[in-house]
């Protein structure tokens, strides 16, 4: 099994390289490897991997810029996810695509199931769900939210940062979801290709949470992991104290059954795997 892996060095990639079977014969590549938004030189480097399978764990995720950078978002969230599927028809491969809670409006009162209606609110969540249309039926996407890990750029480091520079941070309280560690993700992943799953599927961890809950959970995981010698106070803010230039969904809990039916497994929850990426933090600083 030939499986090409994208965005390699971010923090999905890297995981998704560390948690392969040992009988998948793995390949990664990143930007300075072939720039997504040159769609020429993208089908020329597929053609030359023949993959059997490729993993995108690729995306343009900068939520606030893409409102300013439409084209670029779309460039590589959509165009080239479009090429990827092409060429995946082409040689009787699997696309295996990974997509985003923002496809969602977030008003549903209710997790939301993989069949639900999207109704992206951003350029960003616009471009995923333009993306996911161009999978072929024998393609793989799974939509995930909140995503952190060990080393990476994300919500969890940047608190922790921020904690050590001020006294108080302002966290938004009514935005509620999961956060999903990128390993517990892979995991996930690999486990739905070796199932030889197709259709859409949903993964994040146990749990529900706001941004506030999370960062209250980081402030104390962390300093009891002695990576904070203080703890910042942190107050509730609305998502109207804190306007931003994208809309967010409030509500983008993801129903992540199917998947658990699939696999025959149960995720951990968010606060037990936030603990475990806290260690591997500690270790590396």
């Amino acid at each position: 099994m030939r499986v090409l892996i994208t965005g390699a060095n971010g923090q999905l990639g890297g995981a998704l390289q560390r948690l392969a079977p040992a009988h998948a014969e793995t390949n990664a590549m990143d930007v300075e490897d072939c720039d997504l938004t040159d769609l020429p030189m993208l089908r020329a480097r597929l053609t030359v991997e023949a993959p059997d399978i490729i993993l995108n764990a690729a995306a343009y995720t900068a939520v606030d810029k893409a409102e300013g950078e439409e084209a670029l978002a779309r460039a590589i969230n959509t165009d080239a996810v479009g090429v990827m599927a092409e060429i995946m028809a082409e040689t009787g491969g699997k696309l295996v695509h990974v997509s985003t809670d923002f496809v969602f409006d977030g008003t549903l009162p209710r997790a939301y199931r993989p069949d639900d209606m999207r109704q992206p609110l951003s350029v960003y969540g616009r471009t995923k769900a333009d993306g996911e249309d161009l999978l072929g039926a024998r393609d793989l996407l799974v939509r995930t939210a909140w995503v952190y890990e060990a080393g990476g750029a994300n919500f969890v480091r940047t608190m922790i940062r921020l904690m050590k520079e001020r006294d108080e941070l302002r966290v938004v309280a009514d935005q509620i979801g999961c956060p999903t560690w990128a390993s517990g993700l892979a995991r996930t992943i690999w486990g739905l290709v070796e199932a030889e799953a197709t259709g859409t599927f949903h993964h994040s961890d146990a749990g529900v949470a706001s941004w506030y809950d999370f960062a209250v959970a980081i402030a104390e995981e962390a300093s009891a992991l002695g990576l904070l010698e203080r703890v910042a106070r942190i107050r509730p803010v609305s998502t109207a104290d804190y306007p931003t230039p994208a809309r967010r969904p409030a509500f983008s809990l993801l129903d992540s059954s199917a998947t658990r039916a699939i696999l025959n497994d149960e995720p951990a929850h968010w606060r037990s795997n936030l603990r475990l990426m806290l260690r591997e933090e500690a270790r590396l600083a």
